[in-house]
């Protein structure tokens, strides 16, 4: 596995791949509706035997960046992954976040992005890990309450405080992020590194405004659900009922006709290729990290060894210039506004020479 700094803000490094533990252990202890909580999950992970040989599959493949939330399995991921980590703490890159709790019963005051529940939230985390730092600390999602500027300094607070060595925001839009790094740059606050944020071919709307910003200011983008739930893995057809109506699925989508067609054109890569579309959909993924202009790290979340293997062995797949443009074409999103009047008048001003025009991302110093 090759490595890379965690975008252009941090000298971070990172393996290419990222393991996501929200499927370590079981959420053993919690009631039916607690666990409706914690994405539709119903004790569905894995057990710390089979967690441990994921994990270790992982590091012996020269994986060191490892996910996780206080929230994945009411904290039972981060204990393991805790347990794990220990006999080489330093070689690992250990990401978690704050936002949801750990708790089966979450109050008032233990959720959200206050200074309150994120001082409470990473003390319970380091104690979970069994660590006294985190290498990379996450505002999991914005709670439409708590203002930039108090997650700002509570970070900040967290940095100068040794408890945290880098922040970043997930699952927030780009306006927000793109505003926080500036105050945090103008007000000499510990700096945001990077994003996280959904991106699959099943959804690529991250490409509108999240990833081109991130390549502009140089943050790091974790990409999350990169099977698109596991649509992508080819379980999920549209003459399989099941996929819409069960609740428990963690990613549901409309059975549509776009969406039918981007499987299919994966099953027929992955046809032409002789293996399992898994690693086409993470072949495409890192054909378009590629060409970032910072690092992008899909998050893979396997529930066991065969399912990390599969993983991992789309390190070895490299996708033509036809079958990328195939999957890119089967996948596309509309642009939205402004993006597509921009285009037009791009065109417009331009004529016959706008498509020999290149504009590059230039980094924001």
């Amino acid at each position: 596995m090759r490595y890379t700094a965690f975008g252009r803000r941090t000298g971070l490094r990172v393996s290419e791949f990222a393991l996501g533990t929200s499927n370590f252990g079981t959420g053993t202890g919690s009631s039916p509706d607690a666990a409706r909580l914690l994405w539709g999950r119903r004790g569905d992970g894995a057990a710390r035997a089979e967690a441990r040989k994921v994990f270790d599959r992982f590091a012996e493949a020269g994986g060191n960046f490892v996910d996780t939330a206080d929230s994945a399995q009411f904290g039972e991921a981060e204990r393991l992954v805790g347990e794990f980590v220990a006999a080489d703490r330093d070689h690992f890159v250990l990401s978690t976040k704050y936002t949801n709790s750990a708790s089966t019963r979450p109050g008032v005051s233990d959720t959200g992005n206050s200074r309150k529940n994120m001082i409470r939230s990473v003390e319970d985390s380091l104690r979970r890990l069994g660590t006294d730092y985190i290498d990379l600390y996450w505002a999991h999602f914005p709670d439409e309450l708590t203002p930039t500027e108090e997650i700002l300094t509570g970070l900040d607070h967290l940095v100068r405080s040794g408890k945290i060595l880098h922040a970043g925001l997930s699952n927030f839009p780009a306006w927000r992020v793109s505003r926080a790094v500036t105050m945090a740059e103008l007000r000499g606050w510990a700096p945001l590194i990077g994003v996280q944020t959904e991106h699959n071919l099943v959804n690529r709307t991250a490409e509108r405004e999240l990833l081109p910003m991130a390549d502009a200011l140089g943050l790091g983008a974790a990409l999350w659900s990169p099977l698109g739930g596991g649509l992508l893995t080819g379980k999920y057809r549209r003459t399989e009922a099941g996929w819409v109506s069960d609740e428990n699925r963690r990613h549901p989508r409309n059975d549509t006709d776009r969406i039918a067609g981007i499987v299919t054109a994966v099953l027929a890569v992955a046809e032409e290729y002789g293996v399992p579309p898994t690693r086409i959909a993470l072949a495409w993924l890192r054909a378009r990290a590629a060409r970032a202009c910072t690092a992008y790290v899909p998050i893979i979340g396997p529930r066991s060894e065969a399912q990390l293997a599969d993983c991992l062995a789309a390190l070895d797949v490299t996708l033509t210039g036809e079958q990328l443009a195939r999957l890119d074409a089967a996948s596309a999103v509309e642009a939205g506004s402004p993006h597509e009047i921009t285009a037009l008048v791009r065109e417009s001003l331009l004529g016959g020479d706008a498509d020999r025009v290149v504009l590059p991302v230039t980094p924001v110093s």
